[in-house]
């Protein structure tokens, strides 16, 4: 699973070829969780509160760049690094 982004301990990464709908994973603490991208939702696992919204936080910033990732993700291109959240 390539990582894309880290911040404050929060590990971002996207799976190659991954189900629908889009999404990325997030991993903090021995905890994991997938957000969708579309609509910023937790629809897998679970992660601390606050870890949550920082999450949240960074993929709002960064939505257009999660969806050029899902899609070379799809077609098995290497993904690009995003900017942690500062």
């Amino acid at each position: 699973m390539p990582e894309i982004s880290r911040f404050f301990g929060i590990v971002i990464a996207m799976f190659y070829k991954d189900h629908m709908p889009p999404h990325f994973h997030a991993k903090y603490a021995g905890q994991w969780a997938a957000f969708s991208i579309e609509d910023l939702k937790l629809i897998e696992g679970e992660l601390p509160r606050r870890a949550i919204s920082l999450v949240l936080e960074w993929a709002f910033q960064h939505r257009d760049a999660l969806m050029v990732n899902w899609e070379k993700a799809q077609r098995r291109e290497a993904l690009e690094k995003i900017k942690p959240l500062d």
